[in-house]
């Protein structure tokens, strides 16, 4: 993952700012299950962030800020669907630069696009993401905009779970990638904060490092 120097400072204020409107629940008890069928004693929905434009508008301005910085050739932003398509029109805006977006899989009737959007074939373009979980979902965009000509610099998100297999599955795409926050940031937080105990800090740091055999502890 590329990292600058301020990561810390501004990872540290969007997760408790994601965390202060419940855009991210941590419940050890109790915990979520996920479409993939894991347990979780987290659950992240960044578009609860749409509806809080102080909070909105700050997320815009460091993911600008950012893509500024690490990709200062893009010319043009493409959000994932769906999540991923009301945070890259609001970063495309910000830049006075092109929005597109990329479907799961072409739409099934019309023109079938798989992205959506006026493009050219050799444009530089970064991906934007409101979550990363395993990055699947991520480089299937990649590859469409790869497929259709264009150059991707790289990817943009406002939270990661910070999965191994994330980093894995990014660097051998060779995607180069930023998230403003990230689950071992918002855990730090929370126990500064006492949102969480120690003891659900300790759980919920074994959550991390297992997830997909994880279940409530006793």
């Amino acid at each position: 993952m590329i990292q600058t120097a301020t990561d810390r400072e501004t990872g540290l204020k969007v997760a408790s700012l994601l965390l202060e409107i419940q855009a991210v629940k941590l419940n050890v008890e109790q915990p979520f299950i996920w479409a993939s069928g894991w347990h979780s004693p987290i659950y992240c929905d960044n578009r609860l962030s749409l509806g809080f434009p102080k909070i909105r508008s700050f997320l815009k301005s460091c993911l600008t800020k950012k893509i500024k910085q690490v990709f200062p050739d893009c010319e043009a932003i493409a959000g994932v669907a769906t999540a991923g398509i009301p945070q890259g029109v609001l970063v495309a805006d910000s830049l006075g630069l092109p929005f597109l977006y990329v479907r799961s899989k072409p739409k099934g009737h019309g023109l079938a696009n798989l992205i959506e959007g006026s493009y050219s074939g050799d444009q530089k373009v970064v991906v934007l993401e409101d979550l990363i979980s395993t990055g699947g979902s991520s480089i299937k965009a990649v590859e469409a905009l790869r497929n259709a000509g264009m150059k991707v610099l790289g990817l943009a998100s406002i939270f990661t779970y910070g999965f191994d297999i994330a980093d894995n599955n990014f660097q051998n795409a060779l995607v180069p990638w930023f998230s403003l926050s990230n689950y071992h940031l918002l855990i730090e937080y929370a126990v500064e904060q006492g949102i969480v105990s120690p003891a659900q800090f300790s759980i919920l740091q074994e959550w991390r490092k297992g997830p997909e055999e994880w279940k409530v502890p006793g």
